[in-house]
């Protein structure tokens, strides 16, 4: 077993790494431009488009392993095996200090950090240890204890996702592995003995190739079952040792003088939380009956635990005497769903990239159909060949087909065209140099079920989708355009024109510059916008006609004197008419005014006016605006 100490801190530090390395690598447009311009990337024109901001009861089988994410040289792989075979198995999670000594990544650890689950320390760092942190302690206890304490909420996704190459590492290597959870993952130890001459020597080139990524403290157990090489991994090994065999048939023996406590610790004994907590149960029961050990335990008679502790009793107890007769289960690989195409020498036409990643883009959506799956969005990612990046997520109202590909890598090639000659924003940020890689991947999916045509057409709908995606393709993203309701205070501001395939505008800039945290729909752009608090902002039912620009209107008590409003919202008088365009309409119902105050803390762009809403004879309701002697009409009720 190959075992990390306090997974979830290395996870969360591993994150932080990589974010901070992405913050200081060379961002688009970073790069010095050279006096000449003949190696950048141009389009059919000649202009130069940019990017888009971017486990066997009687067999030897275990050994178990917890190594670290990271890209190594990939090696040959070793053959696997079936059944009955010895197991290797990986595990990351608080460790117990291994023989008073500590690893390098423990000695390395800088900051003290728990990570905390329902007010409990589930993990931390070794200077936190160091300061009398513990698992297991409450949030208060552990501040106590280190009052510099950086408390982390424990997040399971975080730490399958640090965790994944990893396991991809491992595979490399010795395929067949068995996910058990972030940080530990079993694998046939018998394919791997045989390729690399020997259980000990295969432990060694996995923790070598863990090194190698930047892991260290990784350690080794290796058992007759996955529970006893989870045990041999935590209990048996230390930071200058990190590899411990158990002898075949000896799994009893090495069990024996452990606690019954590491039932309850152990991430074999079961599945979910029924497990853990029936195991938990039965190790505080055997504790209250004077039995401490795994050999005290394995010692009890069968028949009679299974009278006292069921079928759950009599599974542990099978553990505690070493009889582990669960094989490994290997995971399947996920499918290989991203392609790329490298180009040499870099293309510097726009065109001439779109057309050599036709081939690409066939078998990108072929593959996604080898999986039943279909694209819904789409990430793109161009390299050029001065280092410079252009990452960006497209969206289709659909689901991407291969022209779709080829038409987002053309126009993210392109679109930065008309930011540079406008000097904009995209001006800088351009790709400044050839194409030299092009990297499509599939940022959502969806059954591809869900998208088979009806079997008599999708009528109206399917026929505008395609009619509408035709003339897209031919004017580029920006040609046609949806009208959808965004954020804001004023009627005008709220509308907002988005490209059709989008299903909602984002601040494009800012989501390809984070696309880690890039928004998604329901949490960002114009959901995000309509969800802020706007104080002022009209209510629900919203207008049908809104003008463009506010129609200027005059709005009269019946004496003829001009209705205006005070400081402190009063209206001088009851408006009874109000003329538009030339048109007297008389007043039959009002209400108002509401304000709407804007900026207050700036003299120069501060606002102050007030709503009404008007019923004149015709039956026709109006949303009328007065902004100090001024009136307008923001729009109309149809």
């Amino acid at each position: 077993m190959l075992w990390f100490p306090d997974w979830p801190v290395t996870a969360l530090e591993r994150e932080a790494g990589a974010a901070a390395q992405r913050q200081g690598s060379v961002q688009p447009g970073s790069v010095r431009e050279g006096s000449g311009r003949k190696g950048s990337v141009r389009d059919a024109a000649g202009k130069r488009p940019g990017s888009e901001p971017d486990e066997v009861a009687g067999q030897r089988d275990t050994m178990s392993g917890g190594p670290s994410p990271g890209a190594a040289t990939s090696g040959a792989s070793p053959p696997s095996t079936g059944r009955g075979e010895r197991t290797d198995a990986g595990r990351g999670e608080a460790s117990r200090p291994g023989r008073g000594e500590r690893s390098k990544a423990e000695r390395g650890s800088r900051h003290p950090i728990a990570v905390v689950e329902r007010n409990l320390v589930v993990a931390c760092s070794a200077s936190a240890r160091a300061e009398g942190v513990r698992r297991g302690q409450r949030r208060r206890d552990a501040q106590a204890r280190c009052p510099g304490l950086i408390l982390v909420n424990a997040d399971a996704a975080r730490d399958h996702r640090a965790f994944a190459p990893i396991v991809s590492l491992l595979e490399e290597r010795a395929p067949g592995i068995q996910l058990v959870r972030p940080g530990l993952c079993a694998l046939r130890a018998r394919g791997p003995a045989r390729y690399y001459g020997g259980e000990t020597e295969a432990a060694r080139v996995l923790l070598s190739a863990l090194r190698e990524a930047g892991v260290d403290g990784v350690r080794a157990g290796i058992a007759d079952g996955p529970f006893t090489a989870e045990q041999a991994a935590r209990a048996g090994t230390s930071a200058d040792d990190p590899i411990f065999v158990v002898p075949a048939g000896g799994a009893a023996g090495f069990l024996a003088p452990l606690s019954v406590a590491v039932l309850d610790a152990s991430a074999m004994i079961g599945t979910g939380a029924a497990g853990t907590k029936e195991a938990a149960d039965l190790v505080g029961l055997l504790a209250r009956l004077g039995v401490q050990t795994l050999g005290g335990f394995a010692e009890m008679v069968p028949d009679r635990v299974r009278e006292r502790f069921g079928e759950r009793g009599v599974r542990l107890h099978a553990l505690a005497a070493g009889q582990d007769s669960r094989p490994v289960q290997p995971r399947t690989p996920p499918p290989e769903l991203q392609r790329e195409v490298a180009f040499e020498p870099p293309l510097e036409i726009a065109d001439q990239v779109a057309f050599a990643m036709r081939v690409t883009a066939d078998d990108f959506i072929a593959g996604l159909g080898a999986v039943d799956l279909v694209c819904t969005e789409l990430r793109v990612e161009l390299v050029g060949d001065r280092g410079e990046r252009s990452e960006r997520v497209w969206l289709h109202p659909g689901s991407f087909d291969a022209a779709a590909v080829v038409d987002r890598v053309r126009w993210q090639l392109a679109e930065d065209v008309g930011a540079d000659a406008s000097g904009g924003d995209g001006a800088g940020r351009g790709l400044r140099s050839g194409v030299t890689l092009v990297r499509i991947s599939p940022e959502a999916v969806d059954a591809a079920s869900h998208h088979a045509p009806a079997l008599f057409g999708g009528g109206p709908e399917e026929r505008v989708h395609h009619a509408l995606s035709r003339v897209q393709a031919m004017l580029g993203h920006r040609g046609v355009l949806t009208p959808a309701i965004g954020g804001g205070r004023w009627l005008a501001e709220r509308q907002v024109l988005v490209p059709w395939g989008d299903r909602d505008e984002r601040d494009r800039d800012e989501r390809d510059r984070n696309q880690r945290d890039r928004q998604v729909t329901g949490s960002g752009g114009l959901a995000a916008q309509r969800a802020r608090p706007w104080p002022g902002s009209l209510p629900d039912p919203l207008p049908t006609t809104v003008f463009a620009d506010p129609v200027p209107v005059d709005v009269r008590a019946l004496g003829g004197e001009l209705v205006d409003v005070d400081e402190r919202g009063n209206v001088a008088a009851v408006p009874a008419f109000f003329i538009e365009s030339g048109r007297r309409r008389a007043i039959e119902a009002w209400a108002g005014p509401w304000p709407v105050v804007e900026r207050g803390w700036d003299a120069a762009r501060s606002r102050r006016a007030y709503r009404f809403q008007v019923v004149d004879a015709d039956g026709s309701a109006w949303l009328l605006v007065c902004d100090g002697d001024a009136w307008t009409a923001e729009a109309t009720y149809d």
